[in-house]
Protein backbone atom coordinates (compact mmCIF):
# COMPACT_ATOMS: atom_id res chain seq x y z
CA UNK A 1 0.00 0.00 0.00
CA UNK A 2 1.22 3.57 -1.13
CA UNK A 3 0.65 6.81 0.48
CA UNK A 4 0.06 9.84 -1.24
CA UNK A 5 -0.14 13.62 0.58
CA UNK A 6 -1.81 16.48 -1.82
CA UNK A 7 -2.51 19.88 -0.06
CA UNK A 8 -5.40 22.12 -1.08
CA UNK A 9 -6.81 25.06 0.38
CA UNK A 10 -9.99 24.02 -0.21
CA UNK A 11 -12.19 20.77 -1.26
CA UNK A 12 -15.07 20.46 -3.93
CA UNK A 13 -17.06 17.54 -3.44
CA UNK A 14 -19.83 15.56 -5.63
CA UNK A 15 -22.38 13.78 -3.95
CA UNK A 16 -23.64 10.48 -5.73
CA UNK A 17 -20.97 8.02 -5.90
CA UNK A 18 -18.82 10.14 -4.22
CA UNK A 19 -20.34 11.04 -0.71
CA UNK A 20 -23.70 9.04 -1.49
CA UNK A 21 -24.02 5.83 -3.02
CA UNK A 22 -27.66 6.28 -4.76
CA UNK A 23 -26.63 3.82 -7.57
CA UNK A 24 -29.97 1.45 -6.27
CA UNK A 25 -32.42 4.08 -7.31
CA UNK A 26 -30.39 5.55 -10.45
CA UNK A 27 -30.32 2.60 -11.73
CA UNK A 28 -34.17 1.68 -10.93
CA UNK A 29 -35.35 5.14 -11.98
CA UNK A 30 -33.04 5.27 -15.60
CA UNK A 31 -34.06 1.94 -16.36
CA UNK A 32 -37.56 2.23 -16.42
CA UNK A 33 -37.19 5.07 -18.16
CA UNK A 34 -34.82 3.83 -21.11
CA UNK A 35 -37.48 0.64 -21.21
CA UNK A 36 -39.77 3.38 -21.83
CA UNK A 37 -37.95 4.86 -24.43
CA UNK A 38 -37.07 1.89 -26.20
CA UNK A 39 -33.61 1.93 -25.18
CA UNK A 40 -31.02 -1.26 -23.73
CA UNK A 41 -31.11 -0.17 -19.91
CA UNK A 42 -27.49 -1.48 -19.56
CA UNK A 43 -26.18 0.47 -22.12
CA UNK A 44 -28.62 3.66 -20.64
CA UNK A 45 -26.70 3.04 -17.24
CA UNK A 46 -23.14 3.64 -18.93
CA UNK A 47 -23.64 6.94 -19.51
CA UNK A 48 -26.12 8.62 -16.57
CA UNK A 49 -23.85 8.90 -13.81
CA UNK A 50 -22.61 12.33 -13.12
CA UNK A 51 -24.21 14.51 -15.52
CA UNK A 52 -27.64 16.12 -15.09
CA UNK A 53 -30.74 14.31 -16.73
CA UNK A 54 -31.45 16.13 -19.74
CA UNK A 55 -27.89 16.20 -20.37
CA UNK A 56 -27.95 11.74 -20.25
CA UNK A 57 -30.98 12.28 -22.57
CA UNK A 58 -29.46 14.31 -25.17
CA UNK A 59 -26.73 11.17 -25.28
CA UNK A 60 -29.37 8.76 -25.35
CA UNK A 61 -31.64 10.65 -27.58
CA UNK A 62 -29.75 12.56 -29.43
CA UNK A 63 -32.33 13.74 -32.41
CA UNK A 64 -35.15 14.37 -29.41
CA UNK A 65 -35.98 18.00 -28.72
CA UNK A 66 -34.19 19.40 -26.13
CA UNK A 67 -37.59 20.89 -24.40
CA UNK A 68 -38.37 16.92 -24.27
CA UNK A 69 -35.62 16.77 -22.34
CA UNK A 70 -36.26 19.21 -19.49
CA UNK A 71 -39.61 17.80 -19.34
CA UNK A 72 -38.63 14.58 -18.55
CA UNK A 73 -35.54 15.46 -16.38
CA UNK A 74 -38.11 17.25 -14.04
CA UNK A 75 -40.18 13.88 -13.73
CA UNK A 76 -37.08 11.98 -13.15
CA UNK A 77 -35.91 14.70 -10.39
CA UNK A 78 -39.05 14.26 -8.53
CA UNK A 79 -39.27 10.79 -9.13
CA UNK A 80 -36.12 10.17 -7.44
CA UNK A 81 -36.31 12.58 -5.12
CA UNK A 82 -39.26 10.56 -3.57
CA UNK A 83 -37.39 7.44 -3.78
CA UNK A 84 -34.62 6.90 -1.01
CA UNK A 85 -34.90 3.58 -0.34
CA UNK A 86 -31.46 2.16 -0.38
CA UNK A 87 -29.33 5.32 -0.23
CA UNK A 88 -26.22 5.68 2.25
CA UNK A 89 -23.43 6.54 2.63
CA UNK A 90 -20.43 5.52 0.76
CA UNK A 91 -17.52 4.06 2.89
CA UNK A 92 -15.86 6.49 5.37
CA UNK A 93 -17.98 9.66 4.51
CA UNK A 94 -19.30 10.67 7.81
CA UNK A 95 -15.99 10.84 9.07
CA UNK A 96 -15.03 12.17 6.22
CA UNK A 97 -17.26 15.24 6.66
CA UNK A 98 -16.91 15.31 10.56
CA UNK A 99 -13.00 15.95 9.75
CA UNK A 100 -14.07 18.93 7.07
CA UNK A 101 -17.02 20.74 9.00
CA UNK A 102 -14.49 23.84 9.97
CA UNK A 103 -12.80 23.67 6.83
CA UNK A 104 -13.46 25.04 2.95
CA UNK A 105 -15.45 22.97 1.11
CA UNK A 106 -18.83 23.23 -1.36
CA UNK A 107 -20.65 20.34 -2.84
CA UNK A 108 -21.20 20.34 -6.77
CA UNK A 109 -23.66 18.13 -7.53
CA UNK A 110 -25.19 17.51 -10.83
CA UNK A 111 -28.93 16.65 -8.29
CA UNK A 112 -31.18 19.98 -7.95
CA UNK A 113 -31.64 21.13 -4.71
CA UNK A 114 -34.28 19.28 -3.46
CA UNK A 115 -32.76 16.22 -4.32
CA UNK A 116 -29.45 17.11 -2.75
CA UNK A 117 -31.21 17.38 0.53
CA UNK A 118 -32.87 13.91 0.54
CA UNK A 119 -30.50 12.21 -0.63
CA UNK A 120 -27.52 13.64 1.79
CA UNK A 121 -30.81 13.20 4.68
CA UNK A 122 -31.21 9.68 3.64
CA UNK A 123 -27.65 8.86 4.19
CA UNK A 124 -27.46 11.14 7.75
CA UNK A 125 -24.46 13.53 6.12
CA UNK A 126 -24.28 17.06 6.75
CA UNK A 127 -25.33 19.78 3.92
CA UNK A 128 -22.36 21.78 2.95
CA UNK A 129 -22.90 25.38 3.38
CA UNK A 130 -21.98 26.51 0.28
CA UNK A 131 -23.17 24.30 -2.77
CA UNK A 132 -24.07 24.43 -6.30
CA UNK A 133 -26.83 22.46 -7.32
CA UNK A 134 -28.43 22.02 -10.88
CA UNK A 135 -30.08 25.49 -10.44
CA UNK A 136 -27.11 26.88 -10.30
CA UNK A 137 -25.82 26.39 -13.55
CA UNK A 138 -25.96 26.28 -17.40
CA UNK A 139 -24.22 23.83 -18.12
CA UNK A 140 -24.16 19.89 -16.91
CA UNK A 141 -20.92 18.45 -16.28
CA UNK A 142 -18.33 17.57 -17.86
CA UNK A 143 -18.51 21.25 -18.65
CA UNK A 144 -16.44 22.92 -15.54
CA UNK A 145 -18.58 25.60 -14.74
CA UNK A 146 -20.16 24.00 -11.18
CA UNK A 147 -16.56 23.39 -9.90
CA UNK A 148 -15.56 26.78 -11.14
CA UNK A 149 -18.50 28.58 -9.43
CA UNK A 150 -17.59 26.37 -6.06
CA UNK A 151 -14.58 27.76 -6.04
CA UNK A 152 -15.22 31.50 -6.73
CA UNK A 153 -17.96 31.31 -4.22
CA UNK A 154 -15.39 30.28 -1.29
CA UNK A 155 -13.03 32.47 -2.24
CA UNK A 156 -9.96 30.51 -4.05
CA UNK A 157 -8.08 29.54 -7.26
CA UNK A 158 -8.83 27.20 -9.54
CA UNK A 159 -5.48 25.35 -8.86
CA UNK A 160 -5.91 25.72 -4.83
CA UNK A 161 -9.43 23.25 -5.17
CA UNK A 162 -9.01 19.58 -5.05
CA UNK A 163 -12.14 17.46 -6.75
CA UNK A 164 -14.03 14.42 -5.23
CA UNK A 165 -15.69 12.93 -8.37
CA UNK A 166 -16.98 9.16 -9.23
CA UNK A 167 -17.84 9.68 -12.76
CA UNK A 168 -16.52 10.04 -15.96
CA UNK A 169 -18.30 13.27 -16.59
CA UNK A 170 -17.48 14.67 -13.12
CA UNK A 171 -13.73 14.18 -13.36
CA UNK A 172 -13.59 15.23 -16.66
CA UNK A 173 -15.20 18.62 -15.33
CA UNK A 174 -12.68 18.98 -12.59
CA UNK A 175 -9.69 18.35 -14.94
CA UNK A 176 -11.65 21.22 -17.38
CA UNK A 177 -11.66 23.37 -14.57
CA UNK A 178 -7.64 23.42 -13.62
CA UNK A 179 -7.80 21.57 -10.51
CA UNK A 180 -6.67 17.99 -9.00
CA UNK A 181 -9.33 14.99 -8.78
CA UNK A 182 -9.25 12.49 -6.22
CA UNK A 183 -11.55 9.58 -7.78
CA UNK A 184 -13.60 7.91 -5.65
CA UNK A 185 -15.58 4.38 -6.08
CA UNK A 186 -15.24 1.70 -8.93
CA UNK A 187 -16.07 3.59 -11.80
CA UNK A 188 -13.43 6.33 -10.92
CA UNK A 189 -10.81 3.70 -11.37
CA UNK A 190 -10.23 3.47 -14.86
CA UNK A 191 -10.61 7.14 -15.90
CA UNK A 192 -6.85 8.00 -14.52
CA UNK A 193 -8.17 10.89 -12.04
CA UNK A 194 -4.38 12.25 -9.77
CA UNK A 195 -5.43 9.61 -7.39
CA UNK A 196 -7.88 6.96 -6.72
CA UNK A 197 -9.30 5.47 -3.82
CA UNK A 198 -11.84 2.68 -3.10
CA UNK A 199 -13.60 4.79 -0.42
CA UNK A 200 -13.57 7.67 1.47
CA UNK A 201 -11.92 5.42 4.58
CA UNK A 202 -8.52 5.87 2.77
CA UNK A 203 -8.67 9.77 3.13
CA UNK A 204 -7.47 11.32 6.22
CA UNK A 205 -7.49 15.21 6.41
CA UNK A 206 -5.50 17.42 8.32
CA UNK A 207 -5.67 21.07 8.95
CA UNK A 208 -2.10 22.89 8.41
CA UNK A 209 -0.98 25.83 10.44
CA UNK A 210 -0.71 28.29 7.64
CA UNK A 211 -4.69 27.25 6.69
CA UNK A 212 -3.86 24.85 3.90
CA UNK A 213 -5.75 21.33 4.16
CA UNK A 214 -3.51 18.14 3.81
CA UNK A 215 -4.96 14.94 2.47
CA UNK A 216 -3.05 11.87 3.26
CA UNK A 217 -4.21 9.33 1.07
CA UNK A 218 -3.95 5.50 1.34
CA UNK A 219 -4.12 3.64 -2.24
CA UNK A 220 -4.55 0.28 -3.06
Amino acid sequence: MSATVLTARALLLDMDGTLVNSDAVVERCWRRWAIKHGLDPEAALKVVHGRQGYATMAVLLPDRPVEENYADNRAMLAEETADVEGVVPIGGAPAFMASIADLPHALVTSADAALATARMGAAALPMPAVRVTAEQVGASKPDPEGFLKGAAELGFDAADCIVFEDSEAGIAAGRAAGMRVVGVGPRAAALAPDVHVEDLTRVRVQAAGDGSIRLHISEV
